[in-house]
């Protein structure tokens, strides 16, 4: 006989769960008594929505599910946030909540929330459990529906009474199958032929691939599909990874923040060849403007993305990785034209990424490229969200997938600093950088208390200009500069960071970025870097919104 406590805790493992993340609470006391005894490693974070960030940065960095515990009611609550920053990114997560007792539910008892109700529109499928004999069926369930198809977060709710019950120990079948779930992944030969016999005759082809390249572990096949037929590739916020950020063929992140050349090869081609990506808001701007000359071949394990927002000539439904690799099998030897290597070669060299320089003042850009310089891309970069993100995205230069992560269709400030203590422990041979903004940071800055009790080697650069930087900059662009509510009094983070016990830099000067930098890659713990720097720089270019992506603002038109 075992209790449901043991029976989930023995179902992790079989899992190959090494890692949770969690704060515990009266609903889950039988199941932290059993964690206990188990050899598997419990981080306690501060706050839940810290547990959820964190395992889902576990999860982007490994590959693997990431797993967070809360208790009912609050506890459950909390995790809403990042349940729903992992649905909208299709990361693999199972959030393990404990509830009233079975007697209790839908009685208003104390701590009881129906998260159940609550999380439905943001998991891939949950769970109330009400039998403790069904705990190890619906465990194995969850993380096959967690880590196949388009990956996303699955929620299993514990009863009290559910997990102190003992049954029978049953037993657990060797393979799932789900009746009404069965994901495709090979895609359909018919369609693949199609897409071959536009990618021969394309003179103008373009490559965009977003975050289903890196869930599908496709990169080697992206890149030797482009290599091999001279495509240019430009990547979503996801996507950036999938190709090494100095490969020939690279043309960096598209859309609202993109590079103008990137922008310029969307607008003249006439084939663009979506892979793993969805046509989000942020990357096409005004949509019957987006690629507007180009056939549309779309490559997505979800066929409901397919043709959502954007007209599609070839639909293919299949995972990204085999869809390739049976394209690149069936594709003869064949150059995109020479007139368009010219110019989208012409486009990079006369429309880079630039900022100022000569005001004395310390620029964020040139803070992200000396780190590129002394990281050479052998670490995993974190970032919050707002101008730090796309700061990060345009000037660090990423050659790996999984070694950026950041929350993309949610936006969800305060995601990095939890998600970086995730990524350290699927990555712990490398740094971990958290790249934040003075604003976000202070979201989830408690979680310092979890950094420095276990002296997680997590290095938080924040960009501090004293403002919500990126709402700051819509309101200087947009609002006549009426800086309404986003001003923030200067906060001392070095001397926070001493509190807790955590060492750190305050940096004023360009000279002292880089020594800072390494003085914080040296230190075995986590450490603070608070950069002071330009107080109105902006994120350039930018596509205002409802605009065609050609349209930037502090960008110059094609030449």
């Amino acid at each position: 006989m075992k209790t449901g406590a043991k029976l989930l805790v023995e179902s992790l493992q079989r899992e190959g769960v090494d890692t949770l993340f969690g704060y515990p609470g009266g609903s889950v006391l039988p199941i932290y008594d059993e964690l206990y005894d188990s050899p598997l490693r419990h981080i306690l974070v501060r706050h839940e929505q810290a547990a959820a960030h964190a395992a889902d940065g576990y999860a982007r960095a490994s590959g693997r599910v990431g797993v967070c515990l809360a208790t009912s009611g609050p506890g459950a609550c909390n995790l809403v946030t990042g349940i729903a920053t992992a649905y909208m990114d299709s990361v693999p997560v199972v959030a393990i909540t404990g509830q009233v007792p079975t007697t209790m539910l839908g009685n208003d008892a104390f701590q009881e929330s129906d998260i159940q109700g609550i999380t439905m529109p943001i998991t891939k499928h949950n769970y109330l459990v009400k039998e403790t004999s069904d705990i190890p069926r619906v465990v194995q369930e969850a993380f096959y529906i967690a880590g196949t198809g388009r990956q996303g977060p699955v929620l299993i709710d514990l009863p009290k009474d559910v997990n102190t019950r003992s049954v029978k120990e049953p037993i657990v079948p060797e393979k799932v199958v789900l009746r009404g779930y069965n994901p495709t992944y090979k895609g359909h030969k018919r369609q693949i032929d199609k897409a071959i016999e536009l990618i021969t005759t394309a003179e103008r082809p373009l490559i965009y691939a977003g975050g289903g390249v890196i869930s599908s572990n496709a990169s080697p096949e992206l890149v030797a599909f482009a290599s091999t037929h001279g495509i240019p590739v430009t990547t979503t916020l996801m996507g950036i990874g999938c190709i090494p950020c100095d490969h020939p063929l690279n043309m960096g992140m598209l859309g609202m923040h993109g590079t103008e050349y990137a922008n310029f090869a969307v607008t003249e081609c006439d084939l663009l060849i979506a892979i793993g990506a969805r046509f989000d808001d942020r990357v096409t701007g005004k949509i019957d403007t987006f690629a507007p000359n180009a056939k549309v071949i779309h490559i997505d394990i979800d066929p409901a993305e397919i043709g959502k927002n954007k007209r599609v000539d070839v639909p293919i439904v299949g995972d990204t990785k085999a869809v390739l690799t049976d394209i690149i099998a069936g594709l003869a030897k064949k150059n995109a034209s020479e007139a368009w290597q010219k110019r989208i070669k012409h486009w990079k060299q006369n429309h880079p990424l630039r900022y100022g320089k000569d005001n004395g003042c310390l620029h964020p850009q040139f803070i992200l490229q000396q780190m590129n310089e002394l990281l050479k891309g052998d670490a995993v970069i974190v970032s919050e969200v707002g101008q730090n993100q796309m700061w990060t995205a345009q000037y660090f230069c990423f050659r790996h997938p999984r070694t950026w992560i950041t929350s993309g269709g949610l936006g969800t400030m305060g995601y990095g600093f939890p998600a970086a203590i995730g990524a350290h422990f699927a990555r712990p041979d490398v740094p971990v950088f958290d790249v934040a903004g003075d604003g976000s940071i202070q979201m989830n800055i408690q979680e310092m208390g979890t950094v420095a009790q276990y002296n997680i080697p997590v290095k938080i650069a924040i960009l501090n200009n004293m403002y919500l930087g990126m709402v700051r900059q819509w309101q200087e662009l947009f609002y006549d500069r009426r800086y309404a509510y986003t001003e923030l009094p200067p906060v001392e983070f070095v001397r926070i960071g001493q509190a807790y016990g955590i060492e750190g830099i305050k940096v004023e000067s360009c000279d002292e970025v880089m020594p800072a930098l390494k003085a914080a890659v040296d230190h075995d713990g986590p450490f603070v870097l608070d950069f002071r720097i330009e107080r109105e720089e902006n994120v350039f270019p930018m596509v205002p919104a409802g605009a065609a992506i050609n349209e930037m603002i502090g960008g110059h038109p094609p030449s």
